[in-house]
């Protein structure tokens, strides 16, 4: 096998974001894939999220959406999640893409 081309870049970011519901993951990939705030957002449903809220832990069944953006367009896209997202402190933890293929 040939050697894999990588670009190494902090431009990119891989944005964390959990949702309640399909409904609503659903609705707010499309909505920042159709106003350009994310070039791809893929949709992991199923997922079990253990924290602590209102001094207990819970325990929650959710949905988690990975978003491809850039550093640019990420503090529009955090202003978009927070005006869509139910909850009253959604999850929003970008981290930047270190190494990737050039064309994608």
């Amino acid at each position: 096998m040939g050697e894999a081309i990588i670009a190494e870049s902090s431009e990119h970011l891989v944005v964390m974001n959990t949702c309640p519901d399909s409904e609503t993951a659903g609705g707010i990939a499309a909505d920042l894939v159709d106003r350009k705030l994310a070039a791809c957002v893929q949709v992991l449903p199923g997922l079990q999220s253990y924290f602590h809220w209102d001094g207990k832990v819970d325990c929650e069944e959710e949905h988690l959406l990975l978003i491809k953006t850039s550093s640019a367009s990420y503090p529009a896209l955090e202003r978009r999640i927070r005006e869509l997202h139910p909850y009253e402190l959604p999850e929003i933890n970008g981290v930047p893409v270190s190494k990737g293929l050039p064309e994608y």
